[in-house]
């Protein structure tokens, strides 16, 4: 099957499709790794509303990929930044997403996303400002018997002064909290508002604190997800954790090597490229799972390229990339996002994620993924 497709200077040239697709196999029960996948959400493309406005989001289709999700026997992290949280995802929106999945799925392994996006950074004033904000989200997850992720925030960003910041505002936040949390260190590279997070600019010290804080409330604190993309980072952290509190790796240029870690110890997964992956995360973990670390590498070692690829600066915009290989899979009927997110890539992004999908048989069905780039194309005045 071929598909001519432009290079960057507008030249069609025939593309083949190699890729076999991976055969979709729920992982395994006794999965020796936890592995989440932070997903996406469908827009609504028939909403009247402007992209600055509320999100308005297509739950059936959202809902149908969340199904697809479970099935493969992943873990679902609900409401993050791959869901467009805090950039086109608001707080009402969000609650209505963790209700939605939590009423349909209630066996899954699901854990939802509590921060302070509703207070905007400019109107906290004080640490007790973010503190209500936290407790508002965390009381309303809660009465729905939902699981937490303790999502970074900005409004702590701006109001605190140092390290003891933090610690008190998470020691409050903690203490209210049902079951044991994930915490969430996302770096500026995701959100540039958020650099400087753990009152320090460097990392050594933001780890003092964020380790300080899980070893206060050592009960509370299931494990933390380090989204920097620095292996080192991860690693150097992983060694320092408490025994009982899991290392979720949250990085998408380096994800094979963490998962299967060292003898030292390993990394579980929250991942946003575990939504295009899903199926490859799965049959790899599977291989791991059974022994066969070879199969673990030859499944996901050649995804990183791709990942790579998705995450690239400026890195906010990697949910464009999820949406448009879900899009392509047949997951959603149009490739359009909440705030209009489809159009912060480039084509030849586009053109580069289809190839590198296709060689890591992350195309369902070639077919109908090539006819969807077609479209594509289309719009782009590409005849």
């Amino acid at each position: 099957m071929k598909i001519a497709l432009p290079d960057t200077g507008g030249t069609l040239i025939d593309y083949t499709l190699t890729g076999e697709p991976i055969a979709p196999v729920p992982l395994g029960a006794d999965s020796p790794r936890v592995v989440f996948s932070a997903a996406h959400v469908v827009a609504d493309p028939y909403s009247a509303s402007d992209p600055s406005g509320p999100a308005a989001v297509d739950w059936q289709a959202t809902m149908r990929f969340r199904h697809y999700l479970a099935g493969l026997g992943l873990g679902i992290a609900e409401a993050m930044d791959t869901a467009q949280r805090g950039m086109g995802l608001d707080w009402p929106g969000a609650l209505e997403l963790i209700g939605r999945t939590r009423a349909e799925l209630p066996e899954a392994r699901v854990f939802n996303g509590c921060g302070t996006d509703h207070l905007a950074p400019e109107d906290a004033r004080s640490l007790d400002d973010v503190r209500a904000a936290y407790l508002q989200q965390l009381e309303a997850i809660q009465k729905l018997g939902g699981r937490v992720i303790v999502m970074a925030s900005r409004a702590l960003v701006r109001v605190a002064r140092s390290p003891d910041d933090y610690v008190a505002v998470y020691r409050d936040v903690l203490a209210a909290c049902d079951a044991p949390v994930i915490l969430h260190w996302l770096g500026e590279m995701f959100d540039p508002a958020l650099a400087g997070y753990w009152g320090a600019n460097s990392f050594g010290d933001a780890m003092q604190t964020a380790l300080a804080v899980i070893e206060e409330n050592a009960g509370k604190v299931d494990g933390i997800k380090i989204s920097l993309l620095d292996k080192d980072k991860e690693i150097t952290m992983r060694r320092r954790l408490l025994p009982g509190v899991r290392m979720y790796t949250g990085d998408d240029f380096n994800y094979p090597e963490l998962i299967v870690g060292d003898d030292q110890g390993h990394s579980h997964a929250l991942l946003g490229i575990f939504d295009p992956l899903a199926a490859a995360a799965a049959h790899g973990v599977n291989r791991l799972r059974l022994g066969d670390l070879a199969g673990f590498h030859a499944t996901l070692d050649p995804t990183v390229p791709l990942a790579r690829h998705i995450f690239r600066a400026p890195t906010r915009h990697y949910k464009t990339g999820v949406v448009f290989l879900a899009w392509l899979n047949c997951f959603q009927e149009h490739f359009v996002m909440l705030g209009g997110a489809q159009a912060m890539r480039s084509l030849p992004y586009f053109t580069d994620c289809f190839r590198m999908a296709d060689a890591n048989g992350l195309l369902r069905d070639p077919e109908l993924a090539v006819q969807r780039m077609k479209h594509l194309l289309a719009v782009y005045g590409v005849a």
